[in-house]
C-alpha cells in the first residue's frame, strides 16, 4: 500500500535516514515547507523561500542534492492556508498541490479508539476522499493498523496518486474553497 508523506524540511534535514527509509518503503514523498509556517500571511517572496528551503532540505535528505526542483513534485500547504499567487507559482512549476477531504484532527489529544471512531464516522459520511493523518501522533500510529483493516473489510480502495495526475482534482478543490 502506498502512503504519501508530506515532509517538513527542517525535521527532514535532521533525520535524513528516516526520509530515505520512508522512500525505500515505496511511499511517495511530498513537500510541506521548511518549518510549517502559515504561508497565507507571508509576503509572496517569503512564502516562496519557505517552500524552496523545504524542498531543498527534503531533496538533500532523499537524494543527496540540494535543489528546489523536487524529484516528486507534490506539495501540501500547512493548514491548507494559501493565496492565489503562491498556488499559481506552484502550478507554474508543475508541482501538484494536495488537499484533503477527511481530516482526523489527530493533533488534538484523544485516545486511539476515539480517533478511530471520529475517522470512520467522517469516512462513512463522505463516502470517499483523501484522508489526512499526522504520523508523529501516538494515537494515530496506534490506531493505523485497525483503520487499514477497516478500509479493507469495508471495501474501500487505497490508491496511489502520482505526480501530474493529482493536480486536477486537488487544485480544483483548492480553487473551490477560495471562491
Amino acid at each position: 500500500m502506498d502512503r504519501h508523506f508530506f515532509l517538513i524540511g527542517k525535521p527532514a534535514s535532521e533525520h535524513p535516514e528516516l526520509v530515505r527509509q520512508i522512500a525505500a518503503g515505496g511511499h511517495s514523498i511530498g513537500h510541506h515547507t521548511w518549518s510549517h509556517q502559515n504561508l497565507k500571511v507571508m509576503k509572496p517572496e517569503e512564502a516562496a523561500d519557505e517552500i524552496d528551503k523545504g524542498i531543498a532540505a527534503v531533496e538533500m535528505a532523499l537524494n543527496g542534492v540540494s535543489t528546489t526542483i523536487p524529484s516528486t513534485p507534490l506539495f501540501r500547504f500547512p493548514g491548507f492556508l494559501t493565496d492565489r499567487q503562491t498556488l499559481a507559482d506552484l502550478r507554474k512549476r508543475r508541482i501538484d498541490v494536495f488537499d484533503a477531504d477527511i481530516i482526523a484532527d489527530d493533533w488534538i489529544a484523544m485516545t486511539q479508539e476515539a480517533e478511530a471512531i471520529l475517522l470512520t464516522d467522517r469516512l462513512r459520511a463522505a463516502g470517499k476522499g483523501i484522508i489526512l493523518l499526522h504520523d508523529p501522533e501516538a494515537q494515530t500510529a496506534a490506531m493505523l493498523a485497525d483503520f487499514l483493516r477497516y478500509l479493507r473489510d469495508n471495501r474501500y480502495r487505497v490508491v496511489h496518486v502520482v505526480p501530474g495526475i493529482a493536480a486536477t482534482a486537488a487544485n480544483i478543490r483548492q480553487d473551490e474553497k477560495r471562491e
